[in-house]
């Protein structure tokens, strides 16, 4: 039954893959290009902004390898072990740089004065989204590491 829930969520990670490659490289550009066409105060961001979305996508890539990677020790029964701590803490360090980029971003559009809603509302939403991923993987990482040190404590005591 395990292996039937860890092969959906494998699954479900290397869709989210797909999904976001196929954003990238194709509804990115169209949607960056159908936006300039309808409002030209657009084009001065077209660039910058598909940029920070190409950038935040290499840590995004690296989180969710690192998710399968998880799921890979839960497999073979080896969840609680250093290895998966090591990839909570890459999923955290992942997840901040993408917050930190996306809040530098808004940072700047607001210093240079372009209020546009949409823009801002979407990277709200990214730093939020970011935000909660590096939150939950801090806490699993840290409860994992208690776990890990009772463990040893209980391979001691017998």
């Amino acid at each position: 039954m395990k292996l039937k829930k860890t092969s959906i969520l494998k699954l479900l990670i290397i869709t989210i893959g797909i999904m976001g490659l196929v954003l990238c490289i194709f509804l990115l550009p169209w949607l960056a290009q159908y936006m300039t066409k309808q409002n030209s105060q657009f084009a001065t961001l077209k660039y910058p902004i598909m940029s920070v979305v190409y950038i935040t996508a290499i840590p995004f890539y690296i989180a969710l390898y690192q998710g399968y990677h998880i799921l890979k020790h839960i497999e073979t029964k080896n969840a609680f072990s250093q290895h998966a701590v090591n990839s909570l803490k890459y999923i955290k360090y992942c997840t901040s740089i993408i917050t930190v980029v996306y809040i530098i971003g808004l940072i700047v559009l607001l210093l240079i004065n372009i209020l546009y809603i949409s823009i801002i509302v979407a990277f709200i939403l990214i730093i939020f989204a970011a935000m909660t991923v590096t939150l939950l993987a801090s806490v699993l990482q840290e409860l994992l590491t208690q776990a890990l040190e009772i463990k040893a404590e209980n391979d001691l005591t017998v």
